[in-house]
């Protein structure tokens, strides 16, 4: 009889241990996952919130790759519920319930911080949405950048990506003055610029970058200088991001791989803009608008 409650206490402590040994192990069906949301505050902390939808089955939940602490899995109620823990925290095992399950838990150093720029490698092919800090109005995912003006994050659809933002990154204001009418340049960036000049002549503006690998961006009215555009870094054309123009003013994003003279040259220019350019602009605002609410990266 000892021998046969013996085994019988050798495999229960089997199976309970197994969840921690192997993450490959598939316990469940794999859970239904109405949201995803992962809120960043200004100092770089991740907190992960998951909403389940119940289930009359044990399903199995991925959590987001990372140093996951303070793990949590409660009811609509804020009841806590049981649950078990898949491999190395790299998933749980919820059981059934007849309400929405919440799943909870921090990310501890999955962001890190490199001249300024705070930087995530994220995979996770759920549909996630990413509430970031109220001082990052602009970030970049996978060098894309998105101008988040008055909205609170992005939403990502089967999300691969290198996610970027700065905190209070410096901006520079450049005011020119060509006959009776003034125009203010803004550039933003962590890099130091210098040399800013605008040349009527040869419709372009440039300056220096004392800074190589650091985000530039350059806010443009206009009617002071048309698209489309080029970009070069000294004598050699750069690539460069065009994504917002909101009928007023067009914002140009450039990385520059090394430091240099940045020389951005347009089409037309002033006095020379067009009357019916905004026009032509309030159209294009209806197509792209849509784009910054919603990511779709992969």
């Amino acid at each position: 009889m000892n021998s046969k409650i013996f085994g019988f206490l050798v495999i229960l402590l089997i199976i309970s241990i197994i969840p921690t040994i192997d993450a490959q192990i598939s316990f469940g069906e794999k859970a239904s996952q109405k949201s995803v949301e992962i809120v960043i505050n200004s100092v770089g902390d991740v907190h992960v919130k998951h909403v389940i939808s119940k289930t009359d089955l044990p399903k199995q939940v991925e959590l987001i790759y990372g140093t996951v602490s303070n793990l949590s899995v409660t009811n609509e109620k804020g009841e806590e519920k049981q649950f078990s823990v898949i491999g190395d925290n790299a998933g749980i095992l919820i059981f059934p319930s007849d309400n929405n399950s919440i799943v909870e838990y921090d990310l501890d150093h999955a962001i890190s911080k490199k001249d300024n720029v705070w930087t995530w490698s994220f995979r996770y092919l759920e549909t996630t949405s990413f509430i970031l800090p109220e001082e990052a109005d602009l970030i970049f995912a996978n060098e894309r950048p998105i101008y988040l003006d008055e909205k609170k994050g992005i939403t990502c659809h089967g999300c691969q990506m290198i996610l970027e933002y700065s905190i209070n990154e410096p901006k520079i204001y450049q005011n020119i003055k060509w006959e009776d009418k003034e125009f203010l340049v803004e550039i933003r960036s962590h890099s130091n610029i210098d040399g800013f000049v605008f040349d009527q002549p040869t419709k372009s503006i440039t300056f220096d970058v004392s800074e190589k690998n650091r985000f530039v961006t350059t806010i443009i009215p206009l009617e002071l200088l048309w698209g489309p555009y080029a970009v070069f870094l000294d004598d050699e054309k750069i690539y460069f991001n065009q994504y917002i123009n909101n009928g007023t003013h067009v914002w140009l994003n450039i990385r520059p791989e090394t430091t240099g003279e940045v020389t951005i040259i347009g089409t037309t220019v002033v006095p020379e803009f067009p009357i019916i350019a905004p026009l032509a602009m309030g159209f294009l605002i209806i197509v792209i608008t849509p784009l910054i609410r919603k990511v779709n990266l992969r």
